[in-house]
């Protein structure tokens, strides 16, 4: 059976995300390349993400959609995360998506990484800055998600959503995640979450840029024969 594989962006580069459940995703080869780009990407995700908090021109749409369940019934926004990711995995099962350590250790190293760079990032003087953290947190959170998704060690609970639409509907990652992330956060608005440029801007850039660095960062796998 050939190894499944995610559309890739228009230029036509071909890439090959393997379906690989936990214990193939850990006897798979390339290790050395693998696991170091996995960690990165996930440090760099939480770290972009806190650039977009600083940045205070609008949160990303799963923070939005947080803050609106968290005002709409009266939770904390931590316990909101949790549920959140909890519904979303249950959203897997149907999907049939497969976890890894990449899984777990998403759920580790993002807010460690995120509180980290909340200690050491100077608050932006301007708007001229505040907008600069906007541009750089938005690629940035494209770039290193691309990044540890392409280490193939599973992806995260709202990454795998993403990574099981594409599988099952094929259709391209662009636009996928664009449905995603536009829905995510038209939903936390109505629910009461509050939306600034920022939000607009990762909504709609999220998917093309995502798209556009998979391919290119995608570790290839050799099929066991």
């Amino acid at each position: 059976m050939t190894p499944s594989q995610l559309p890739a962006s228009d230029h036509g580069d071909r890439f090959v995300l393997r379906r690989m459940n936990a214990a193939e995703q850990l006897r798979a080869g390339r290790k050395l390349r693998r696991f170091p780009q996995l960690l990165a990407g996930l440090i760099g995700y939480g770290a972009s993400v806190m650039v977009l908090v600083s940045s205070g021109l609008g949160a990303a749409s799963w923070s939005v959609l947080t803050e609106g369940i968290s005002r709409s019934t009266g939770i904390s926004f931590g316990t909101a995360t949790n549920l959140i990711a909890l519904a979303v995995l249950v959203a897997w099962i149907p999907m049939r998506e497969l976890p890894g350590l990449g899984t777990l250790l998403n759920v580790v190293l993002i807010g460690i990484a995120a509180d980290a760079t909340a200690r050491i990032i100077p608050n932006p003087p301007d708007i001229e800055v505040r907008a600069l953290y906007l541009i750089a947190g938005t690629v940035g959170l494209a770039f290193f998600d691309a990044l540890y998704l392409g280490a193939q060690f599973g992806a995260g609970p709202r990454d795998g959503l993403m990574t099981g639409l594409v599988r099952l509907t094929r259709k391209p990652i662009p636009l996928i995640r664009t449905v995603i992330e536009v829905t995510v956060a038209a939903t936390g608005w109505l629910l009461g979450g509050t939306v600034g440029i920022g939000t607009v801007l990762i909504a709609v850039t999220m998917g093309p840029l995502v798209g556009y660095f998979l391919p290119r960062v995608a570790v290839e796998i050799p099929s066991r024969t």
